[in-house]
């Protein structure tokens, strides 16, 4: 049945099996999958008042609540198309983002009303009917969500009376991503790559009935919607919902609600490590701990399995969600794997003419299968370059052992990841091209012990120009999230550069003589 890879739908039938079943735990509040159900069918006929219909896109910009779970169910409900957006961006991201999807519908939290309030509400087309959760105190003309979405409890949304869409393709939800041209790219996923990663996720994790998984990763991440809540939520299980990372509640609350399985990015588990031993309490309800989104050293798998936290790791990109991962035993026997391919997906390794490479050498990871992305939302041409013959190119440089495993390497479009967010360098560098002072720039990633990665940028500023470390910092942060902002500015006279004048980055942190701000 089509209806079986709508997550709409396996709230609707966990609601008749097990009406009672705690869905999801927020603070002090206890949602049960009837009332997870009904509130998203009220969402759904709010939704219909308002104007939206199928296809239409309608964005987030929320932070870990539970009406993100109720629009991401009321989307699938109508065939909407869910386009949750990073809280962490800067206005003019935001103001990029809502001009890319052009959406019909866009909600925001009261706490991030000062990121809205500089948009143009009125100057985007189609036409956009803005809501608010929370207060509505913003000074933004926005209808009332709370309010008006209670005036339908009770109700179901007309017409609709399929919760499966014609075609398992159709897009279900735009997830961004950075670009590596300097702007974003919007990965379409259809209700077939969710269904596909939560049966993939479910083998990970061994996700039961009975499991409660504790999610801190944000929601707008393919870690904390696709890789964890959905598929708990295909299983019936019950999410406990955490709004911001506060290490010493992840300890309070995995004891006080039995937690079973949580995942978190390397800079989480830094945290937690760093929680006083004696606040840690118990924490022998969990039975699997996973780890992803960066690169993850030995050292830090072994200190977590030392506190009673062994890991088991994924790595994914948001055009796949989870892709490898390895049991907590194989990531300490073959320190620096990545894993082996999950279940429901095909991956291997091609040389820069699109051959196989021998166990051993290094080449790009390729993807095909059912969960990958549909396309790049409104970009033909880096849909076609990533696409080729139905096997997606990740970017992602490795090699492979003679038992399969796989071995990141580099990334071959320069991404790093810092503190879990992926970061361009080329988006960040656009930003700073167009600083009057600024003559040339280049970005890379660098190691960082609490952030895993963080950048490093390298200027030559224009003649007679003076620039310091903390105006470059600020010039950055007005106009991109605070995590793509460069830790550490260097100036510099002139970049060591290929003979055809690309820049050569590896050799920028080789010299040493730079003057450093």
């Amino acid at each position: 049945m089509i209806k079986s890879m709508n997550v709409a739908w396996w709230v609707k039938r966990w609601s008749e099996l097990n009406p009672e079943k705690p869905a999801l735990f927020f603070r002090d509040q206890c949602i049960t999958y009837a009332q997870l159900h009904a509130r998203s069918e009220a969402v759904a006929a709010w939704l219909q008042a308002v104007g939206i219909e199928k296809g239409d896109r309608v964005a987030l910009l929320l932070d870990n609540r539970p009406e993100f779970l109720e629009m991401y169910l009321a989307c699938a409900r109508l065939g909407a198309i869910f386009v949750p957006l990073n809280f962490r961006l800067a206005t003019p991201e935001i103001d990029y983002l809502l001009g890319h999807c052009r959406p019909r519908l866009f909600v925001f939290s009261h706490n991030l009303a000062h990121k809205v309030r500089p948009l143009d509400l009125d100057s985007y087309q189609p036409p956009l009917v803005a809501a608010v959760v929370g207060d509505n105190d913003t000074g933004v003309e926005a209808l009332d969500y709370r309010v008006g979405t209670r005036r339908y409890e009770g109700q179901e949304p007309f017409v609709t009376a399929s919760l499966g869409p014609a075609d398992p393709t159709e897009p279900q939800v735009i997830m961004y991503t950075s670009g590596t041209t300097g702007r974003p790219k919007g990965a379409v996923l259809s209700y077939r790559k969710t269904f596909f990663n939560c049966l993939n996720a479910n083998i990970f994790f061994k996700l039961r009935f009975d499991d409660t998984m504790l999610v801190v990763l944000p929601l707008f991440h393919s870690g904390g919607l696709f890789i964890q809540s959905s598929p708990c939520l295909h299983q019936g299980g019950t999410i406990v919902l955490h709004q911001h990372f506060e290490p010493a509640r992840i300890f309070e609350d995995i004891e006080a609600y039995k937690v079973t399985k949580f995942l978190g990015v390397p800079t989480v588990y830094q945290g937690i490590l760093q929680a006083a031993e004696e606040g840690r309490g118990d924490f022998s309800s969990l039975q699997v701990c996973a780890i992803g989104g960066e690169k993850v050293t030995l050292e830090l798998l072994g200190q977590c399995q030392d506190i009673g936290l062994p890991l088991r790791q994924i790595m994914g990109q948001t055009e796949t969600s989870i892709l490898l991962w390895a049991s907590e035993k194989e990531g300490l026997a073959k320190p620096g794997t990545v894993g082996r391919p999950v279940f429901y997906a095909e991956v291997k390794l091609l040389d820069e003419e699109g051959r196989p490479v021998a166990a051993g050498e290094v080449g790009e990871i390729v993807v095909r299968g059912p969960v990958l992305m549909k396309e790049y939302w409104r970009d033909p041409e880096r849909t076609e370059a990533a696409l080729k013959g139905g096997w997606l190119h990740t970017g992602d440089l490795a090699r492979r052992d003679d038992e399969g495993y796989f071995y990141l390497v580099d990334r071959a479009r320069d991404m790093y990841i810092s503190g879990g967010e992926n970061v361009y360098p080329a988006e960040v560098e656009r930003v700073l091209r167009a600083h009057p002072h600024v003559q040339e720039v280049a970005v890379v990633g660098v190691a960082d012990s609490r952030w895993g990665e963080v950048g490093h940028a390298f200027i030559i500023q224009r003649d007679g120009c003076v620039l310091g470390t903390e105006e470059v910092q600020n010039y950055c942060r007005a106009e991109l999230a605070g995590f793509k902002s460069p830790h550490k500015v260097t100036f510099c006279q002139d970049f060591p550069r290929t003979p055809l004048g690309k820049v050569r980055k590896f050799l920028l942190l080789e010299q040493d003589d730079w003057e450093t701000g």
